[in-house]
C-alpha cells in the first residue's frame, strides 16, 4: 500500500498505526522492542482500546515506523482527534475547554497504594455523609501529582455518572485562576447559562453546592496555589470527590485527606524505565539501570524523560546516558525531552518563594550530607536566632522543596532538587559570598562538635567547657548531635584543615578521643587524628604531634587491624612526647605500643608507664596502665599475679556511691570488668566472670558503644558456650558479629564467625559451619587484598 493510500484509507489512529506496522514488516513485539512501547499498549491503540496516546508515544513510535514528517505530523493529528470530550453525561452541558479531562498515561507506575487510597475514598461517599471527600495530593515537582488525579478521575467514572470536572487552577502561574473564575466554569459545565451566573463569589459557591448536593461528581483541582485558592472551590456534595493537587502542602485546609507523593522506590523506578524501554533493554545493562535511575534521584519526571531519550534511539546502551547524568555541572540539561524539562518544572516553584527562602534554598546545597539542621540554615544566611530560619525552612517543606528527615528536627533535599539548588547558587551568588558561606558553616560545625565530645571526657581530667561554645545540656545530647552530624561535622574538619586553619582541627580531635570509642567509625577516627597530626606538624609542637599521634596509633591498633602502622605510629609519638619533655604521653606511647604489638611486648614497657604516669600525677594513666600489666601477665599464665592487678583497677574504675559520672567512667570500668573476666574465667570464676562480662555489656549499651558492645557480647557467647549454653551462645556471637561488620573490625567479625562456626559443629549443625567458614574464608581473601582497612567515610 503506498503513503498515499494509507493516509486516505485510514480514517481511525488504530488503524493508521496497524497499516504503519505492517508496511514496516514488523509484528507487535519488534515495535515494541524498538520503540520502548509496551506490547501490551500497541495491542490497546490497535484495537481502538487507546485511542488517543500522548504525543512521546507517538514520537517513541516514528524511528522504527520509518515515519516521514508529514507521516508523523498526519497521526498526531488523528489522536488529538481522539482526545475530544465524549457526550456531557445528563445534567452537564456547556463544558468549558479547562473541564476537559486529559487523558490517561499508558505506564504509570508505583501508586498502587495510592490508587487505592483514593479508591477507598470514594467508597466513603454518601450515607449520612453531610460533605463530600476532598483528598489534597501534595510532593516535589515532577512526582506525578496530576497523572495520579487523572487515573484516578479515569478509573471511576462509572462511580460519578454525574460527570468529571478538570479545572487548571496555574498555581505556579504568574496569572493564576483566581476562585471566581473557577466557580464560573463549574457553573457552566453544570449547566447554567451564563448570564444566570452571580457576579457575586459567595453566590457562586452557594449555587454550586446546592446544584452539587445531589450528584456523584468527580472534581479535580489542578495545581492549586494556596488554601486561599482552593477553599471556595470545595463545593462538592455527599456523594463528591474531590482530588487538588499541589506542590504546596496546604496545611491550612481541614478536613481533608493526605497523599504526600513522594520519588519512586527502587523497583518501583526500573519498572517505570522498563516500561518506556522495553524490558530486555534493562535486562541487558541491570547494573546501568540502577545507576540511571539513582542520578534521575528516582523522580518519575526525570525517568520518564530519560526513558523517552532512550526509547528515541534505540541502539543508545544506558551506559551512555548514565555518563551524561554522572556530570552534576550538565545533569538537569541532560534530563530534557523536547517540552519535558526538571529544570523548568523546579524553577516554577523556586520563583514562588520570598527572597529569604530563596537564598536558605540555594546555600543549604553547600551542606555536605544529605540531612541538615535549623542550626546549619541560619548559619548560612547569618539569621539572628534558629526561629528565623526555621521559617524560612518550613516554607521551602510546604512548597515541596525541602522535605523533612527521619530525624526529628531536620530536613533534606531530594536530589535533583540538590542539584538545582546549586546551580542556583553559582548563577546567583557571587564566589567570595559563596566562599564565606561555606567557611561559616564548616567552622560552625567544627566549634558545635568540639564542644560536643568534650561532653565524653572522664571525670579524672575532664577539659572544662568554654562557656561560648554551644551547651547540649547533657552527654545524650551531645552524643545525639554527634551522631546525626556525623558526615557534616567530618566533612567540615577536611575543610577547615585544608585551609590551612590548623587550631580548631587540633581541638576537635583532642575533644573528640575519649567519643571515638563510643560512636563513629574506624574511617572518621583514622581521618581526624591523621589531620590532627598534620595539624600538628605544620604548627611545629611536638606536644600535639605526640598527642594525635598516640590517637593514631590507637585507631590503627583498635579500629583498622594495622598492628605494624600502630606500632610505627606509637614510636614516633614517643619521639616526639621525648622531644616535648611530655611524661604523659610518654606513658601513652608505652600504652599504645604494647596494645598494639601485645605478643611480643617487653614487660618493662608497663612498669615505665605506670612510673611516667605516676609522675606526672595522672591517675587515670597509672590505671589505664595496670590493666595493659594485668592482662600481660593473664597472657603469662601468671593467674593469681594478674587477678591482684585487676582487682585494684576495677576498684578504681567502679563508681562511687552518689559520684557524677560521664559515659567514659562508664565504658572504661566496662572494659576493666571485660579483661578481668577472662582472667576469672582462668582461675575457674565462671559464674563471677560472666556476671562481670554482663554488666559491662549493660553500660557499653546504656551509652551506645558499638565497640565495647560487641567485645562484651563476645566474651559472654564464649562463656555461655563452655557452659553448655550453646542456643544463647550463639545469639550472642551472632549479635557481636553484626557489630562488627557495622562499625568496620573486619578480623574481629572474622573471629566471631570462626569461633560461631565451631559452635554450630558442636550443636550438629554442619550446614550452618560450612556457611560461616565460607563467609570468613571471603573476609580474609578480602582483607588480605587490601594495603590498608579503612572503610569509606562515613560508613
Amino acid at each position: 500500500m503506498t503513503n498515499a493510500a494509507l493516509g486516505t484509507a485510514a480514517t481511525t489512529f488504530k488503524a493508521l498505526l496497524k497499516g504503519y506496522r505492517v508496511r514496516a514488516g514488523l509484528t507487535q513485539e519488534e515495535l515494541a522492542e524498538g520503540s520502548g512501547v509496551s506490547v501490551r499498549a500497541i495491542s490497546d491503540m490497535e484495537r481502538g482500546i487507546a485511542k488517543s496516546p500522548q504525543r512521546r508515544t507517538i514520537e517513541a513510535l516514528a524511528a522504527p515506523l520509518s515515519l516521514t514528517d508529514e507521516e508523523l505530523t498526519g497521526l498526531q493529528k488523528v489522536a488529538r482527534q481522539g482526545r475530544a470530550p465524549a457526550p456531557a453525561p445528563a445534567g452537564i452541558t456547556g463544558a468549558h475547554l479547562i473541564g476537559i479531562l486529559p487523558a490517561d498515561v499508558d505506564d504509570l507506575t508505583g501508586r498502587e497504594s495510592d490508587l487505592d487510597a483514593l479508591r477507598a475514598l470514594s467508597a466513603d461517599l454518601g450515607g449520612r455523609r453531610r460533605s463530600g471527600r476532598v483528598a489534597i495530593l501534595s510532593g516535589p515537582p515532577g512526582t506525578g501529582k496530576t497523572t495520579l488525579a487523572v487515573r484516578v478521575a479515569h478509573n471511576l467514572a462509572e462511580e460519578f455518572p454525574g460527570g468529571r470536572l478538570f479545572l487548571k487552577l496555574r498555581g505556579m502561574s504568574a496569572e493564576q485562576a483566581s476562585p471566581a473564575d473557577v466557580l464560573h466554569l463549574i457553573l457552566r459545565s453544570l449547566g447554567v447559562d451564563a448570564v444566570r451566573i452571580p457576579a457575586d463569589q459567595e453566590d457562586r459557591v452557594s449555587l454550586c453546592r446546592s446544584l452539587l448536593q445531589d450528584r456523584a461528581t468527580l472534581i479535580v483541582l489542578d495545581d492549586a496555589a494556596d488554601e486561599a485558592q482552593v477553599r471556595p472551590l470545595l463545593v462538592g456534595g455527599p456523594r463528591c470527590l474531590t482530588l487538588v493537587t499541589s506542590r504546596q502542602m496546604l496545611v491550612g485546609l481541614e478536613g481533608a485527606s493526605r497523599l504526600a507523593l513522594d520519588v519512586f522506590g527502587e523497583d518501583d523506578a526500573v519498572a517505570l524505565l522498563s516500561t518506556i524501554i522495553g524490558a530486555d533493554r534493562v535486562a541487558r545493562e541491570p547494573r546501568e539501570a540502577l545507576e540511571l535511575v539513582a542520578l534521575c534521584g528516582r523522580l518519575p519526571l526525570a525517568l520518564r524523560i530519560a526513558g523517552n531519550r532512550l526509547a528515541s534511539r534505540p541502539t543508545w546502551p544506558l551506559a551512555r546516558l548514565v555518563d551524561q547524568l554522572r556530570d552534576r555541572g550538565k545533569r538537569l540539561t541532560t534530563l530534557t525531552a523536547g517540552d519535558l524539562d526538571v529544570r523548568s518544572v523546579f524553577e516554577l516553584s523556586y520563583r514562588q518563594l520570598s527572597p529569604n527562602a530563596a537564598a536558605v534554598f540555594r546555600r543549604l546545597s553547600l551542606v555536605p550530607a544529605a540531612d541538615f539542621s535549623v542550626g546549619a540554615a541560619r548559619t548560612l544566611i547569618e539569621a539572628a536566632d534558629e526561629d528565623d530560619a526555621a521559617v524560612f525552612l518550613e516554607e521551602l517543606t510546604d512548597a515541596s522543596l525541602l522535605q523533612t528527615s527521619q530525624e526529628n528536627g531536620r530536613y533534606q533535599f531530594h536530589d535533583l532538587l540538590r542539584v538545582f539548588a546549586t546551580e542556583r547558587l553559582a548563577r546567583e551568588e557571587s564566589p567570595d559570598v559563596v566562599e564565606a558561606a561555606e567557611n561559616r558553616l564548616a567552622d560552625w560545625l567544627v566549634r558545635t562538635a568540639t564542644a560536643a565530645g568534650r561532653y565524653f571526657h572522664p571525670t579524672d581530667g575532664v577539659s572544662p567547657l568554654p562557656a561560648a561554645t554551644p551547651s547540649f545540656g547533657d552527654h545524650s545530647g551531645a552524643g545525639r548531635w554527634l551522631e546525626v552530624e556525623l558526615k557534616n561535622w567530618h566533612a567540615a574538619v577536611t575543610s577547615v584543615a585544608a585551609r590551612g586553619d590548623h587550631r580548631p582541627v587540633l581541638d576537635l580531635a583532642e575533644s573528640m578521643h575519649w567519643y571515638s570509642e563510643i560512636g563513629g567509625t574506624a574511617s572518621t577516627w583514622y581521618d581526624v587524628f591523621q589531620l590532627a597530626v598534620n595539624a600538628a606538624i605544620a604548627l611545629g609542637s611536638d606536644r600535639e604531634e605526640a598527642v594525635h599521634r598516640n590517637y593514631l596509633s590507637w585507631v590503627q591498633a583498635s579500629l583498622c587491624d594495622q598492628a605494624e602502622e600502630a606500632v610505627r605510629t606509637a614510636r614516633l609519638a614517643w619521639d616526639a612526647a621525648e622531644k616535648a619533655g611530655d611524661r604523659r604521653e610518654q606513658g601513652w606511647a608505652r600504652v599504645y605500643l604494647t596494645s598494639a604489638n601485645a605478643r611480643e611486648t617487653s614487660p618493662e614497657l608497663f612498669d615505665e608507664a605506670v612510673r611516667l604516669f605516676e609522675e606526672a600525677d595522672y591517675p587515670l594513666g597509672v590505671h589505664v596502665a595496670r590493666t595493659m600489666r594485668a592482662s600481660y601477665r593473664y597472657r603469662e599464665g601468671r593467674f593469681a599475679e594478674a587477678a591482684e592487678e585487676f582487682d585494684a583497677c576495677v576498684r578504681y574504675f567502679a563508681p562511687e556511691p552518689g559520684g557524677s559520672r560521664t559515659p567514659v567512667d562508664d565504658t572504661n570500668y566496662a572494659y576493666v570488668l571485660l579483661r578481668s573476666a577472662q582472667n576469672l574465667a582462668a582461675l575457674d570464676s565462671a559464674d563471677r566472670a560472666l556476671t562481670q562480662c554482663e554488666t559491662a555489656l549493660g553500660l557499653f549499651r546504656r551509652h551506645g558503644a558499638a565497640m565495647g558492645q560487641a567485645r562484651a557480647l563476645q566474651e559472654t557467647g564464649r562463656f555461655m558456650r563452655r557452659q553448655g549454653d550453646h542456643a544463647n551462645a550463639r545469639r550472642r556471637l551472632s549479635e557481636a558479629g553484626e557489630l562488627y561488620e557495622r562499625i568496620g573490625l573486619t578480623q574481629a567479625q572474622i573471629d566471631t564467625l570462626d569461633e560461631r562456626a565451631a559452635l554450630s559443629e558442636e550443636m550438629g549443625d554442619p550446614a550452618s559451619a560450612h556457611a560461616d567458614r565460607e563467609r570468613a574464608r571471603g573476609l580474609r581473601d578480602r582483607l588480605g587484598r587490601s594495603e590498608v582497612v579503612r572503610p569509606n567515610y562515613g560508613s
